[in-house]
């Protein structure tokens, strides 16, 4: 028979373009429908590895792919909400939750699937509310896969006719490793594991490969899936490479042990196809869930060594900053308030060294544009934004407590400079997305331009430090200090609007230029502001305006 092979390559392509595009839309769907929950599931549910391995099946399942799990995981690794240890948990659930997709694949409808299309893109289109859409939009995509790999089976068939494939095949049936080379190559082509299974899920439903050459394929696929992961943590943090590496060094275990034990494995997977009465797309799901649980239930005592080689092959500190309070500790909050609210000070003088951080990085990231100091920058104000959570809680649960009149005072107090040391830290956010927009735009600031924010940079920094050490010594001397430089801080930002009308009327800088320039210094000027507040704070009453 003569092959189409122009037909065979469009058909496959496009069913695999689809199969992709589907999987993407029920991921994305089902991430809207879930919304914040995803991350409040791995940032909670972590407490242990076990858990860990719990909420990782859950968030891919809900995801559809186990690389934004990882993604998820190593920004919380990174912020300090999650332990190395913990991440190894969520890694290994990702592996047993992508195995999802190929059970849902195992069902069999594809005789529905445009039916199934016309319903969600009907719920797409005719629908205004947002859970509905959102609920269209995973329907679509549930269609979307089944169609595809309908598609992809059309390409397929005409293989059975190529004696070339039929001779890999059986090549790969006598030498697995070559089957798992071939899975680890395709998986990191298509980047996708479950496109790699699905296509396996045809291949094998199709009599075009036997179970001993399909097996491999699927323990490479779980290779192939870790490369997306390491090319991804390339210049990022040490929690990232970490994350990564421990995802490669999991899975490549996992593949090396499974095929040392090939012979008995399909042995064990033909067994349950024969008395489950499995179809062949159902059987290569088996084949691959049991797998990856048995790899997790293999590896998941071993953790903590998992986490020691690690670290010891990738040495530094895998957080720049520490997410969790130091200091407080619930017993003091009915034992001795008093001692309860210096603990909660002591943890806001270190929530205000980080807000001054925060600063020093948005500053390094105007002037040099390394991706590092902005990621540092999002850093700091996630720990910022917990922090504040934690040490608001805490405030509160000793309002309860029997305070005196003094210990109140101090008590609401501490409360609004916790308000605005998180404040500053959604203006220096604010800051670094203005840096980026103007780095994408690849808008131009003059030197002129570039010397006022530096030095505005400087004073704004130097008047937040001053905040927070006369909060921590209530100092009045070095409050008043503040107050004088807040209103420096002002007067600057006056100055440097005039000189930027100026530039503007010379057309020495553009208008995209000019917004990017008024808005970070508006932003600057806002954060002296609220050093200003935690000054008032220390002196014990607001500066009157003619004063500042």
């Amino acid at each position: 028979m003569e092959i189409d092979w122009q037909e065979v390559f469009f058909l496959f392509i496009g069913g695999l373009g689809i199969f992709l595009l589907g999987i993407k839309y029920m991921g994305d769907g089902l991430q809207k429908i879930a919304g914040e929950r995803l991350k409040n599931i791995l940032d909670i549910f972590t407490s242990n590895p076990f858990m860990g391995v719990l909420a990782g099946i859950v968030v891919t399942v809900l995801l559809q792919t186990s690389t934004g799990t990882t993604v998820l995981t190593v920004g919380l690794v990174s912020a300090g909400f999650m332990t190395l240890k913990q991440s190894i948990g969520v890694i290994m659930g990702a592996n047993i939750g992508t195995t999802v997709t190929a059970f849902i694949i195992g069902i069999k409808i594809e005789d529905y699937a445009l039916p199934i299309v016309a319903v969600g893109a009907l719920m797409l289109f005719f629908t205004k509310k947002n859970k509905l859409q959102n609920i269209g939009q995973t329907i679509f995509g549930f269609g979307a896969l089944f169609l595809g790999l309908t598609l992809m089976g059309d390409g397929l068939y005409p293989l059975r006719y190529l004696e070339a494939f039929h001779e890999l095949t059986v090549e790969m049936s006598s030498n697995p490793i070559l089957g798992a080379f071939i899975g680890a190559v395709f998986t990191f082509v298509v980047q996708s594991s479950s496109g790699t299974i699905g296509i396996l899920q045809n291949l094998y439903s199709q009599d075009l490969m036997d179970l001993q050459a399909a097996l491999p394929v699927l323990f490479g696929n779980n290779i192939g899936t870790t490369i997306t992961a390491v090319i991804a943590s390339i210049g990022a943090t040490i929690a990232a490479k970490r994350a990564a590496f421990t995802h490669v060094i999991f899975n490549l275990i996992g593949a090396i042990i499974i095929i040392a034990f090939i012979g008995p494995y399909t042995q064990l997977i033909a067994y349950i196809q024969g008395q489950l009465g499995l179809n062949a797309e159902m059987t290569i799901a088996f084949g691959h869930g049991i797998f990856n649980i048995a790899n997790v239930v293999l590896q998941f005592p071993f953790i903590g060594i998992l986490a020691l080689i690690v670290t010891k092959l990738i040495p530094g500190d895998d957080s720049l900053v520490e997410y969790k309070p130091t200091h407080l500790d619930p017993i003091f909050i009915q034992q001795s308030p008093a001692v309860a609210l210096e603990q909660a000070k002591e943890e806001i003088i270190r929530m205000g060294e980080y807000a001054c951080k925060g600063l020093e990085e948005t500053a390094l990231f105007l002037n040099d544009h390394q991706p590092k100091n902005a990621e540092a920058a999002f850093q700091i104000e996630n720990a910022l934004n917990k922090l504040d959570r934690e040490i608001t809680e805490y405030l509160v649960q000793l309002s309860r407590a029997s305070l005196s009149d003094v210990e109140s005072e101090k008590h609401s107090a501490l409360i609004d400079s916790v308000r605005d040391i998180e404040r500053i830290g959604d203006h220096l956010e604010n800051v670094v997305e203005l840096i980026q927009y103007k780095i994408s735009n690849k808008i131009v600031l003059t030197d002129s331009a570039k010397k006022d924010l530096n030095e505005m940079f400087d004073l704004t920094n130097d008047t937040v430090k001053k905040a927070i050490e006369a909060l921590g010594e209530m100092d009045r001397s070095k409050a008043l200090e503040v107050i004088k430089q807040e209103n420096q801080i002002d007067r600057m930002e006056r100055k440097l609007r005039k000189k930027h009308i100026i530039r503007l009327n010379e057309g020495s800088c553009t208008g995209s230029s000019g917004i990017v320039f008024v808005d970070i210094i508006s932003n600057l000027e806002r954060i002296g502001d609220h050093a200003l507040n935690i000054a008032e704070e220390v002196i014990g009453e607001k500066i009157p305006e003619t004063v500042h």
